[in-house]
């Protein structure tokens, strides 16, 4: 990915979503574009314009940590955007993301046993392991048969942005579809971010690009968020619907995997859903693909 277009497409997106109310600053005369104006924004930032501008124009290699917080805190970035902004300064300048392997795998389905004795050990709640380019590379039994529409027939490694923007049956299995859509485009991003030269990630994007309006449209919107915690709604084909609380775990021996554990609140609902659905047998045929 172009380096210094991420740089001046993120930096533009977020000084146009900021109004001069929200920064403190007083609006006065006609405005052609939305947002905050570059000077605007350099006076928030404590630099001249002609630095910003600079910046803005994607030529961030050699800024410091001052300055990178300092525009932080202009642009409002929240946690999750500062740290997109820190990645792509550490890109420009050729430093690799922290704790990130240098040699890229291509993914594989997880083949350690102790990792899939720990995934079995999981009866009560659906638990997965997810690479950074959305591949589902190992479920427990209750996340073979949850995501049984995802994995299909197991004739290729089932990916979860596939399934959401070129599969017409993500529309039914995610009740929030919309909101799905903007989560899975916002951590796609910010993997990015972390790692521009993953060929297999930059080659996910150009073929959900060119397959989806919604997922170019999000992409070039620059949006980025973590997973970390929260609360999903689902319609499984078995057991209708499922509110489920997940928790999203980094597996230090595989950087950039993630386990993530999917969980109902006890006596509710969709506890007792997902008892019926762990009492489900999953068809035939659905183990992870290569």
């Amino acid at each position: 990915m172009d380096n210094r277009r991420e740089v001046r497409e993120f930096l533009t997106t977020r000084r146009a979503r900021i109004t001069p109310d929200q920064a403190g600053l007083p609006s006065t005369g006609s405005r052609r574009v939305p947002g905050l104006r570059r000077s605007e924004v350099a006076t928030l930032a404590g630099m001249s314009v002609e630095y910003y501008a600079r910046l803005e124009r994607g030529q961030i290699a050699g800024a410091s940590a001052g300055v990178l917080e300092a525009l932080a805190a202009a642009l409002q970035l929240d946690e999750t955007e500062r740290a997109h902004l820190y990645d792509l300064a550490r890109a420009a300048d050729g430093i690799p993301t922290s704790g990130r392997a240098r040699r890229r795998r291509a993914s594989q389905p997880v083949t350690r046993p102790s990792l899939h004795w720990a995934l079995e050990a999981i009866t009560e709640g659906v638990a997965f392991v997810r690479d950074q380019r959305q591949n589902l590379l190992a479920t427990n039994t209750l996340g073979r048969a949850f995501y049984s529409p995802v994995i299909g027939d197991g004739g290729r490694m089932p990916n979860l942005a596939r399934f959401q923007f070129l599969d017409p049956a993500a529309r039914d299995f995610y009740p929030d579809w919309d909101l799905f859509a903007q989560m899975c485009v916002g951590v796609m991003r910010a993997e990015a971010g972390r790692d521009p030269h993953d060929r297999a990630l930059q080659d996910l994007v150009g073929e959900l690009s060119t397959q989806s309006e919604t997922f170019r449209r999000l992409w070039a919107a620059h949006d980025v968020r973590t997973h970390g915690t929260g609360t999903k709604r689902f319609h499984h084909p078995v057991v209708g619907e499922l509110v489920l609380a997940y928790e999203e775990l980094a597996i230090t021996a595989e950087p950039g995997h993630v386990l993530l554990v999917y969980t109902a609140e006890p006596g509710s609902p969709s506890a007792e859903r997902l008892r019926l659905l762990a009492s489900w047998n999953a068809p035939a045929g659905t183990t992870l693909a290569t």
